[in-house]
């Protein structure tokens, strides 16, 4: 059977939906300014320097004569539609993103979005997390996604205040101990 008639898995074609999660249905992509940046020159690098590049191999590689046994064209192929898809998530992404810069944000002892809040659990152990946006997440860094159940917990709370968290292995309160607002690296 020729390779023209057989459609690829349709699990390739939603690659994107696995870089982050979905945004809350009418939501905003709040991003810290760094955030918006880093995906900003992603977005910049992938259509002026790797895309051209791609397509300049996909068509020196069809130039080449049979392209059903061709490595760099199939290749080539499957890179630029990796690369279409990635360029699509990020514009989709940018075009409702909503800058916030936790620097800038007026002294308060509330948690919103942007705070580092130390807080203590039940057992005594403290923790520091900061709450980003949703491409900003990175756990081994202590950032949590905004639409996360740990930030989602501490939303609106105070210094002092204790907050329920709703785990797998039941409810654990979380002593807020102190918020602050800087600048992100």
């Amino acid at each position: 059977m020729s390779k023209a008639f057989v459609k690829e898995p349709a699990a390739e074609e939603d690659d994107d939906d696995l870089a982050a999660p979905p945004l809350p249905a009418g939501t905003r992509n709040y991003m810290t300014p760094r955030g918006y940046a880093r995906l900003r020159d992603e977005l910049a690098h992938l259509v002026k320097v790797e895309r051209p590049e791609v397509v300049r191999v996909v068509s020196w590689a069809a130039a080449n004569g049979d392209r059903s046994e061709n490595g760099d064209y199939i290749y080539g192929k499957r890179r630029l539609r990796e690369i279409d898809r990635r360029i699509r998530f990020l514009t989709k992404r940018l075009e409702v993103a909503e800058v916030v810069d936790p620097a800038a944000r007026a002294a308060t002892d509330r948690i919103f979005f942007g705070a580092t809040v130390r807080y203590a659990t039940a057992d005594g152990s403290e923790s520091t997390i900061a709450i980003v946006g949703i491409d900003e997440a990175d756990a081994a860094r202590g950032r949590v996604s905004w639409i996360s159940p740990i930030a989602r917990a501490l939303a609106k709370a105070r210094e002092g205040d204790a907050v329920p968290l709703r785990t797998p292995a039941g409810v654990q309160m979380l002593d807020v101990l102190e918020v602050r607002y800087q600048a992100l690296d």
